[in-house]
C-alpha cells in the first residue's frame, strides 16, 4: 500500500501544481506514475467543481465566473499539458517533413501556429463554460472530464509506440503491463458510470465526447508522428476536455 501511496505523490508532484509538503521520488515506483495519472484528475475536477460553486454561491458576474473557470485547470496543472497542445499544434500545422516537425516540437520557442490555436482554444473554452454556468447543470461532470481525459492520456503513452525523443514518457512507461491498463479502464468505467447515475443519457454524451476527442486529436497527431510523446498525449488531453465541456455547453 505505501508504494502505491508513493506512486500516486509522484503522479501529483508531476502532474499537478499543487504545492506538496515535501519531495518524493523513488525509482522503483515509476511504474505507477501513469495509472495514478487519472486520480489526479479527481483533485483537479474537484476543484474545478468547487471553484465554479464557490463563485457562482458568492454572486461573481457570469463572465467572470467563465473566465476563471476557463483557465484554472490549466494553473492547476502548472499549464504542462496546454505547453504540449501548443507544442504539437505549432509542429503538426506546420506541415513539415517529420524531421522539421520533431525539432520544432522540442523548439523551446512559440511559433505563430502556436499562439494561434491557444487563442482559438481559450474562445472556445470560454464560450462552452459560459453556457455550462448559464444553465447551471451538471456541474458535477466536470470531475467526470477531468478523470476521463487522463484515464485516456495514459493508455495512449502505456499502448502506443512512444518517441524515442520522449524521455518521460518511456521512463514511465517501463515496467508497466496489463494489470496497469486495466486499472486505467476500471477508473474510466467507473467515472463513466458515475456520469450516468448523476445525469443519466447526458452524462454518457459528456463522457463520450471527452473519448471521441481524445481519439480524434491523439490521431489527428500520431499520424503524423508515427508515435506518442508528452507533448502528444497532453495535446490530445487538452482537446478532449474541450470536447466535453462543448458537449456540457450544448445538451
Amino acid at each position: 500500500m505505501r508504494r502505491y501511496f508513493k506512486g500516486l505523490y509522484m503522479s501529483l508532484g508531476m502532474f499537478c501544481a499543487i504545492p506538496l509538503p515535501y519531495n518524493l521520488w523513488n525509482d522503483k515506483c515509476m511504474n505507477l506514475v501513469l495509472p495514478c495519472f487519472p486520480l489526479i484528475g479527481i483533485i483537479i475536477g474537484v476543484l474545478w467543481r468547487g471553484a465554479a460553486e464557490l463563485l457562482i454561491f458568492g454572486g461573481v458576474h457570469i463572465v467572470l465566473v467563465s473566465a476563471v473557470l476557463s483557465v484554472l485547470p490549466f494553473f492547476l496543472t502548472g499549464f504542462l499539458h496546454l505547453d504540449g497542445y501548443m507544442d504539437t499544434s505549432d509542429a503538426v500545422l506546420s506541415r513539415r517533413p517529420l524531421e522539421d516537425k520533431l525539432r520544432i516540437l522540442k523548439d523551446p520557442h512559440t511559433g505563430a501556429f502556436a499562439v494561434i490555436m491557444a487563442a482559438v482554444l481559450f474562445m472556445l473554452q470560454f464560450a462552452a463554460v459560459y453556457a455550462v454556468i448559464e444553465k447551471g447543470e451538471y456541474l458535477s461532470l466536470l470531475i467526470v472530464i477531468s478523470v476521463v481525459s487522463r484515464c485516456a492520456s495514459a493508455l495512449s503513452v502505456l499502448c502506443l509506440k512512444t518517441m524515442p525523443q520522449s524521455g518521460y514518457a518511456n521512463m514511465f512507461k517501463q515496467n508497466t503491463g496489463a494489470p496497469h491498463k486495466i486499472f486505467i479502464i476500471f477508473t474510466a468505467a467507473a467515472a463513466v458510470g458515475l456520469s450516468y447515475l448523476s445525469a443519466g443519457f447526458f452524462g454518457l454524451i459528456a463522457a463520450g465526447a471527452v473519448i471521441l476527442g481524445f481519439i480524434g486529436a491523439a490521431a489527428y497527431a500520431y499520424k503524423d508522428f508515427k508515435s506518442i510523446s508528452g507533448d502528444l498525449a497532453g495535446f490530445a488531453l487538452v482537446i478532449s476536455e474541450l470536447c466535453g465541456l462543448i458537449a456540457l455547453a450544448v445538451i
